[in-house]
């Protein structure tokens, strides 16, 4: 996962090249969150994972923060 690749002092802000280059490849609706968890618990909490993870996508619209974090799963395994 980003967060156990990126080390032990990784920041949002680190992060952030990386997230906006991936929306800018694929768009929202090609994009799905993974918290990678467990093993993300080797370098953050769950809680604090998913709280960068909505921080580093605040820039999108409603419509598309919903698609990255459940909508384009949903349509793509036809669940929902």
């Amino acid at each position: 996962g980003l967060v156990t690749e990126a080390g032990p002092n990784w920041s949002v802000a680190g992060l952030k090249p990386y997230a906006d280059h991936l929306v800018a490849c694929f768009g929202p609706d090609r994009l799905m969150f993974g918290s990678d968890w467990p093993v993300c618990e080797l370098a953050a909490t769950y809680e604090n994972w998913l709280a960068a993870a909505k921080e580093l996508l605040a820039g999108l619209s409603p419509a598309e923060q919903d698609a990255v974090f459940g909508g384009t799963a949903a349509r793509f395994y036809g669940i929902g």
